[in-house]
């Protein structure tokens, strides 16, 4: 499966919020697996949908980073609820922008709501590297990448 890169206009635009009775339908099971393998094939970190062209308010993170951090791999309509003042400057890099790395701040630690696959909503508190990947993720959701961030001084969206 291809990766969208920059400047496709579907990056630049927030996603489609999904309805509930659309995820505990199961229909997007095969689409999963398929962010998830398309993820690990480019090896990433994480795969918003609309790096493979889907309007779609889905992520899915690596299943290392989600099993050491207590995580699911799967996030549906992700909403960052809160920031910490604390942040730190890490370069980062994008599927979407192959080979292009700069530092970028972002909070240490995020509180986070979603739907998990089971169309269960979810409210979480997450720290360090993890953090860092879920908020780079729900920026693409929100059409952002790492292109608009680059020399922005706060950590906050």
């Amino acid at each position: 499966m291809d990766i969208v890169k920059v400047p496709e206009r579907i990056l630049a635009k927030k996603m489609r919020e999904i309805p509930l009775e659309e995820i505990k339908s199961g229909s997007f099971k095969e689409l999963f697996l398929e962010m998830k393998k398309a993820m690990k094939d480019h090896e990433g970190v994480g795969l918003a949908a609309n790096q493979i062209g889907q309007d779609l308010s889905i992520f899915v993170i690596e299943e290392r980073i989600a099993q050491e951090a207590g995580l699911p791999e799967v996030f549906i309509n992700p909403e960052i609820t809160e920031y910490s003042k604390d942040a730190d400057e890490i370069e980062e890099g994008c599927l979407s922008i192959p080979e292009y790395f700069v530092p970028i701040k972002r909070s240490k630690k995020i509180k986070i709501k979603f739907v998990n696959e089971a169309g269960e909503k979810i409210k979480l508190k997450v720290r360090g590297f993890p953090a860092r990947v879920l908020q780079h993720e729900t920026d693409h959701l929100n059409g952002l990448v790492i292109k608009n961030r680059f020399g922005m001084t706060k950590a906050r969206i």
